[in-house]
């Protein structure tokens, strides 16, 4: 039996990430209008804006964390690992930039940008865990049912 290296090992075939990463990019752009509303509803037009702004963020977030994984994984499993933990620190950092360029203009209400990044990723990440394979065999999204 030969040793895995990990610093050498990379991994070959689909990207799970990336295929979990779009479909919880489709839920969020699927849930979009309804958050726009609430924000609109709640906060006017600048509220709209806003829960707008913030659920970009929140689909923008996801997607580069599983592009940061996808492509460290194509590497080495040790940068997979690095990207995993690095990439979070990098990915808040990002969140808080994107956050403090907007903070004073017109169209930003904090508390609803608050809220909608805070319950856009928790929520997205709920609704996904239905969709979510626990098996080795199907890694990624669960397999679709056959039509016939």
């Amino acid at each position: 039996m030969t040793a895995v290296d990990p610093l050498t090992q990379r991994l070959e075939g689909p990207q799970p990430a990336m295929e979990v990463a779009r479909d919880l990019a489709r839920r969020g752009v699927l849930i979009g209008p309804v958050l726009v509303c609430l924000g609109a509803v709640f906060a006017g037009s600048a509220g709209a804006a806003t829960v707008a702004y913030a659920l970009a963020i929140v689909i923008l977030n996801f997607l580069l964390a599983a592009f940061m994984l996808a492509r460290a994984a194509q590497i080495s499993l040790a940068l997979m690992g690095a990207a995993a933990l690095m990439g979070f620190v990098i990915r808040l950092a990002l969140i808080f930039l994107a956050v403090m360029l907007v903070k004073d203009m017109s169209w930003v209400r904090l508390v609803p940008l608050g809220i909608t990044l805070i319950a856009a990723h928790l929520g997205l990440l709920f609704w996904e865990m239905r969709y979510i394979s626990g098996s080795l065999a199907y890694p990624g999204l669960k397999p679709h049912p056959k039509q016939y």
